[in-house]
């Protein structure tokens, strides 16, 4: 393993918790702006917002564990999968009606849990054991 690879091992929990608990709370703090910036209804906002922050949470807790049950790693993996094709689905829905900044947040939120899951799939069995 490279070093180069075990540096973003020992972070990438931290950059996905801290990425995660950031956006939400950021969705949620401004939220009455970003409906007019981002063209999503406020309770389209208020799903991403709490989604990411629960989801934040959940890896921070993950990050501040010395060793992980690799079942938690796998669920963490999943969730991140999981929430790719919700971005799609939301885009699709108000295809009409988001604007390019809300396109943009959308898009690259799903794209960037897409690269986590497989990131975090790859090395669960080293960020189980980290």
């Amino acid at each position: 393993m490279t070093t180069q690879t075990r540096l973003l091992l020992r972070n990438l929990l931290w950059i996905d918790g801290v990425a995660g608990f950031s956006v939400g709370v950021a969705v949620l703090l401004l939220q009455p702006w970003l409906v007019d910036w981002y063209g999503l209804p406020e309770s389209v906002l208020s799903f991403i917002g709490t989604a990411n922050l629960l989801y934040g949470c959940y890896s921070l807790s993950l990050a501040v564990r010395p060793t992980r049950p690799l079942g938690l790693i796998v669920l963490l993996a999943a969730a991140n999968l999981a929430w790719a094709p919700v971005c799609v689905a939301l885009i699709a829905q108000w295809w009409g009606e988001i604007t390019w900044l809300g396109l943009a947040h959308v898009a690259g939120e799903g794209v960037f849990v897409t690269v986590l899951a497989c990131l975090e799939w790859r090395w669960r069995r080293d960020l189980a054991g980290t």
